[in-house]
């Protein structure tokens, strides 16, 4: 299954944004591979701040367990000033429509 959705970025914080990932904890991609990800790319749109997320996932329900994760809240807590969040620190997204797909 793919899954296509977007973030927002505050302003400025495109570096950091990308620093950190470069620098992802090991136990951040353990846990998202134990969760069925795969293929997971993040774009970035400079103009408007905007993040399109793209994810390849095994199972809808294995996928959602990962947001209960301690690892996945702490990483949430540490993305929580660069971006749009949720009261919980979960980042603030916008599923996508797949309206194309070529295999």
């Amino acid at each position: 299954m793919i899954k296509g959705f977007k973030m927002k970025l505050f302003e400025g914080m495109e570096k950091e944004y990308k620093r950190r990932h470069n620098e992802l904890w090991p136990e951040m991609i353990d846990m998202l591979h134990e969760h069925g990800a795969k293929n997971y790319s993040i774009f970035f749109d400079k103009e408007t701040d905007t993040l399109f997320g793209y994810i390849e996932i095994e199972d809808e329900e294995l996928w959602a367990k990962s947001a209960d994760t301690a690892i996945n809240r702490k990483w949430w807590d540490y993305m929580a000033d660069i971006m749009e969040t949720n009261t919980d620190n979960s980042p603030a997204t916008e599923d996508l429509k797949l309206v194309f797909h070529l295999d």
